[in-house]
């Protein structure tokens, strides 16, 4: 049986368009775009899911793949994917950098460790809630959100030349301002207690000199330091899925849609 050029071209379309937003998406989001996710995985992973969604999104422009215009779509998709997955990042970027500042006023800095998704060296405590947060995400299916998401941007950005406005990306930037706000509201009831403690062994230390209180300083901000972030875990759960609906809320903003309760 023989098929038409074009009726194949249409239908490779059909996959390829689907397959540079999801992929993209899945380079850029949270975990899964790490460097300790192999490339191969992740493209295995969006051919998969692509294949699995390609049937329940709209039909796709009659444009030839390989011109001009078939570059400049995909380009597109592209862009909307890494926005999309970009948005996630923002997440858990906002408690990596909570618990680098937590590490520094405690003084537990000292202790680092490689990131796995920046590749840098950062403080063990900063890799603590990275990984508190990863699996958080998880457990309230983060990813199927996302995804979600994903699929609904193919009815309010169909595919086609155009793509995210100019406002939505000016909504990304500023998120960044958001972002460390919400940085700056999980790591200040440490910040303030450990003022708190650095300001009780100054006044200790100034009435009385002779007892050298700052040289067993450093092992008391470590202790306290500790308890500190065991007390503060408490409220983890609540700035997580505070900052989960701003995310949410940022990406259902980028696509031009209305989340669920929103």
């Amino acid at each position: 049986m023989n098929y038409p050029a074009d009726m194949v071209m249409a239908w490779i379309a059909s996959y390829a368009w689907p397959y540079a937003r999801l992929s993209a998406m899945l380079m850029t989001m949270l975990v899964l775009g790490s460097q300790t996710v192999p490339i191969m995985i992740r493209a295995k992973l969006a051919l998969v899911i692509t294949v699995a969604m390609a049937p329940l999104l709209p039909t796709m422009p009659a444009v030839e793949l390989f011109s001009i215009t078939g570059m400049m779509i995909t380009a597109q998709q592209v862009l909307v994917g890494v926005a999309i997955g970009l948005a996630s990042q923002f997440l858990i970027q906002t408690f990596i950098m909570a618990g680098q500042i937590i590490a520094m006023q405690t003084s537990l800095g000292f202790a680092s460790m490689v990131d796995p998704i920046n590749g840098g060296s950062t403080p063990v405590v900063g890799q603590f809630y990275l990984m508190l947060g990863t699996l958080i995400f998880f457990a309230i299916d983060g990813h199927l959100t996302m995804l979600h998401l994903l699929q609904l941007s193919f009815t309010t950005l169909p595919v086609a030349v155009s793509g995210i406005s100019i406002e939505g990306f000016q909504m990304l930037a500023a998120f960044l301002g958001v972002m460390f706000e919400m940085c700056l509201s999980v790591s200040l009831a440490a910040i303030v207690a450990m003022l708190l403690i650095n300001f009780a062994f100054g006044v200790m230390t100034r009435a009385a000199p002779q007892l050298n209180i700052f040289s067993m300083g450093f092992a008391i901000s470590m202790i306290c330091g500790l308890l500190v972030i065991w007390v503060s875990l408490g409220g983890f759960m609540e700035h997580f899925l505070q900052h989960w609906q701003q995310v949410e809320s940022l990406i259902c903003d980028v696509i031009q849609t209305q989340c669920l309760g929103g």
